[in-house]
Formats: C-alpha cells, structure tokens, sequence
C-alpha cells in the first residue's frame, strides 16, 4: 500500500485502522519469534526483517547495498502477506511449515515463499512462530550462500549448454 514509507512507524501509520490492527497482531508474533540478530526495518516498501550488514558484509546478492532479506510482512491491495525468504531455500522447513499451517484447519494461500491471508485471525499464527522458532541466523546464511551457488552452478551450466548448441548450429550451417 504505502510503498514511501521510510519508517515502520509511518509504514503502519498510512494504514487504514482496520489493517494497521491486522498487521499489527502479526507482527507482534513475529517479533517475538524472530531469531536473535534479525533486525526490523523498512526494506522492499513494506515492514523488512533482514540479517545487517554487520551480520552478513555482502547484503543481499541482488542489491548488496540492501541487508540480506529474511523476512517481510505488507499490507496488499486485497490481503495481508508474510513474505518467508528463510523459507525459500529450505524443502523441510516449508513442508513443515505447510503440515502445521493445515494442521490448525486454516486456508493455506501459499507461494514460494510467501502466505497470504485477510485478517490475524486468518493467519496460523502458530505456525508462522513455529517456522520462525525452527531457524537461526546463522542456518539462514548457511541456507542462503548455499541456494546462490546452486544457482550460479546452474547458470553456468545452461551457458555452457548454449554455447555448444550454438557451435553446433554454426557448423551445421557450413
């Protein structure tokens, strides 16, 4: 919704009451959940948890200037979302969390790595404490520099994969 917003204060403040309380009871969960060293900030226009840059130098791959993303938590057009970055990587982790999520009998609205409900009390909200409970930040970064050099190693092979398509494709044409 309010994508200027330089503060979390401002972020909530912009909020209409109903959803600011909304977001608020989530975030009260998460913030008490989070795992020692995830910091509570604005990131990506909407209310960020992230690893710092005094945690982790290099920051997130896609922007290094950016803290490494861990988590975030916005209030969308049609629907609130938490977005789970450290769920990402992590096939265990997610399927766990899905089994606990179903297992409360509540609606799972589930991306990659990201739910979406309309109200807190939409929310399994255990779940969501029990899926931040289960990492650290170290088992993040772990998970993290190991999903971007999975990613590079398969990068470099579609190039390498291409690039003999390609000579192939030249030769036949001789």
């Amino acid at each position: 919704m309010n994508r200027k917003a330089a503060t979390v204060d401002e972020y909530l403040a912009s909020l209409p009451e109903d959803r600011r309380k909304e977001i608020e009871a989530v975030r009260k969960v998460i913030r008490k959940h989070l795992p020692k060293g995830v910091q509570e900030g604005m990131q990506y226009g909407m209310i960020g948890y992230f690893v710092p840059h005094k945690a982790y130098p290099a920051g997130y791959h896609c922007d290094p200037k950016q803290p490494l993303p861990f988590g975030g938590l916005a209030a969308q057009k049609n629907h609130l979302s938490f977005y789970m970055m450290y769920m990402y990587p992590q096939g265990e982790h997610e399927s766990n969390f899905r089994k606990a999520w179903l297992a409360t009998g509540r609606k799972l609205d589930m991306g990659r790595c990201c739910v979406r409900f309309k109200t807190a009390a939409d929310a399994a909200l255990d779940a969501i404490a029990q899926s931040l409970d289960s990492i650290t930040v170290k088992d993040f970064i772990d998970l993290y520099e190991r999903s971007i050099k999975s990613i590079s190693t398969k990068k470099a092979a579609q190039r390498s994969t291409k690039k003999v398509a390609k000579k192939k494709a030249t030769s036949r044409k001789r």
